[in-house]
């Protein structure tokens, strides 16, 4: 790259890496502020739980419609509608006063997020051309400075003001990248229409979801996903009801299990070059799968917050890994249609994150166990898909002769 390009395409990454960060910062900014919603709105905390659900299955919905869509009509204006109506979606969250409405408006506020997020691979790609993967490390590194820090901005701005004031600082923030997504959010070229927007539209989807070599992986993935957000769900239940801790320690808790997970990554980017992508994987779900038995051990015990805390931080760390190296051998697996293999990704992870509050919900008894038995049951769930998926390989294998 020229000089020049190379400064304009490193502000267009962060750009990019922004508008993607805007659904960390709208699932962990209120994180903080659950239990004082609840009393607000005449309600209980489980069901304000549920508005998480409610969100994922918002964005899950929003990449399953508009990831084709992006390939057809273009990226830039998807997420120009998208950063416009998160903005709009964040200020009518300011004056909810039932929780049905809440939900609701939290669905909304998914959807649009999702419509910007969703063309985010396809700008890097057309920026970085062969070496698209840099340009997507770069993205997820400044993206993963969101769920660090925002439980302590909820915290903060919950120690000065209403809780309403956190989805007024979230409009402030999709204003904030619309101006500058309107002068340097460069369009990418769209599909040629070789036939109707229906066939265009599932003609994708047929392709990646019948694969047979990518399913073991998208399943993988979706399973580490839903342990990933049951965690996300159960968290500020988990610290700040079960074990009473406070505000500003739930946010020290939580940036611990940020780091974790940018730990995991770090290593990851460290030894996936010399061990391999699959390696990486059994790897990680290995780790997953003690850390999750561990878990379940401790609240079994009653062993208290330090043990759960300590069992938490490497479970991170290999669901993590888990996810990043699946989604690698999914994207490997269709070097034409990685838009289509994205959505498929996000449905699928936000989608099944989705379930995972009304699961909670039904299963809370006060403590931490139901958490740590939905994330153990998940990982198992990963664990037997790839050692079912590496019994069929081995058996297609013709027998070579002695």
């Amino acid at each position: 790259m020229h000089t020049n390009t190379t400064k304009t395409a490193g502000w267009i990454i962060l750009l990019l890496a922004s508008i993607t960060a805007v659904t960390p910062l709208a699932i962990d900014m209120y994180l903080p502020a659950f239990g004082v919603i609840a009393q607000s709105l005449n309600s209980d905390i489980a069901l304000v739980q549920v508005s998480l659900s409610t969100y994922l299955a918002g964005f899950a919905l929003s990449m399953l419609v508009c990831g084709p869509i992006a390939d057809i009509v273009g990226r830039r204006p998807l997420a120009l509608i998208g950063l416009g109506g998160f903005c709009a979606a964040s200020i009518a969250l300011c004056f909810t006063s039932s929780m049905e409405m809440f939900w609701v408006l939290r669905t909304l506020q998914a959807m649009a997020g999702g419509a910007a997020a969703v063309v985010v691979p396809g700008i890097v790609r057309h920026i970085y051309g062969e070496n698209t993967a840099k340009g997507m490390s770069y993205v997820s590194m400044i993206m993963m400075i969101a769920p660090l820090v925002a439980p302590s901005i909820g915290s903060l701005i919950m120690h000065w003001f209403d809780w309403r004031a956190i989805f007024a600082a979230l409009a402030v923030y999709a204003v904030l990248l619309l101006l500058p997504s309107f002068k340097w959010l460069p369009e990418v070229a769209t599909r040629q229409r070789s036939g109707s927007w229906s066939r265009l539209f599932f003609a994708s989807y047929v392709e990646v979801l019948g694969n047979r070599k990518a399913q073991p992986y998208i399943a993988t993935s979706m399973f580490a996903s839903f342990a990933f957000f049951a965690y996300l769900t159960a968290v500020p239940v988990v610290y700040m009801d079960v074990y009473g801790v406070s505000k500003e320690m739930f946010g020290i808790l939580f940036a611990a299990n940020v780091i974790a997970l940018i730990g995991g990554n770090f290593v990851n980017s460290r030894l996936v070059g010399r061990l391999g992508t699959k390696t990486m994987l059994i790897a990680a779900l290995s780790l997953a799968l003690v850390s999750a038995l561990s878990l379940v051990t401790v609240n079994m015990l009653g062993l208290g917050l330090y043990a759960t805390v300590a069992c938490i931080l490497p479970l991170m760390a290999g669901l993590s890994l888990t996810a990043v190296n699946s989604d690698a051998l999914i994207l490997i697996a269709f070097p034409h249609h990685t838009g289509t293999a994205t959505a498929v990704i996000g449905t699928l992870r936000f989608g099944s994150g989705a379930l995972t509050g009304p699961l909670l919900a039904v299963f809370h008894d006060g403590t931490a166990l139901p958490f740590a038995v939905l994330m153990l049951g998940a990982v198992m769930a990963a664990v037997l898909v790839q050692t079912i998926s590496t019994l069929l390989g081995r058996r297609s294998q013709p027998v070579q002769a002695v």
